[in-house]
């Protein structure tokens, strides 16, 4: 092994930006074959890796709202509110002049 303390900065650096590119190298080729082992594991029951991961995989992200609003701006009507977490500025500006938000039920 070598001896890092004996080392200027500049080797280092050096040193750095080879190991750098050498894990880089490492963890594409690593993935090329977890993708052929996926592919091949594919196959063996009569099937491709897309057709695997498109039918049915993990669903990335939201798809919908799950809590839909209750209340309305009637000021502007694109802003609405669930009733859930943090009152919008527009709740509160209401309700100081004292207007009773079930007004402003959907």
């Amino acid at each position: 092994m070598t001896d890092l303390s004996d080392m200027t900065r500049k080797d280092l650096e050096a040193l750095k930006r080879d190991i750098d590119r050498q894990l880089e190298k490492l963890a594409k080729d690593e993935r090329k074959l977890a993708l052929e082992a996926a592919e091949k594991a594919a196959r063996e029951h009569g099937y491709s890796l897309s057709e695997l991961t498109a039918a049915g995989g993990a669903k990335k992200g939201k798809s919908g709202s799950v809590n839909p609003p209750k209340y309305r701006n009637p000021d502007n009507p694109d802003q609405t509110w669930t009733g859930k977490g943090r009152r919008p500025d527009w709740i509160k500006a209401a309700e100081a002049k004292g207007v009773d938000i079930s007004t402003m039920q959907i």
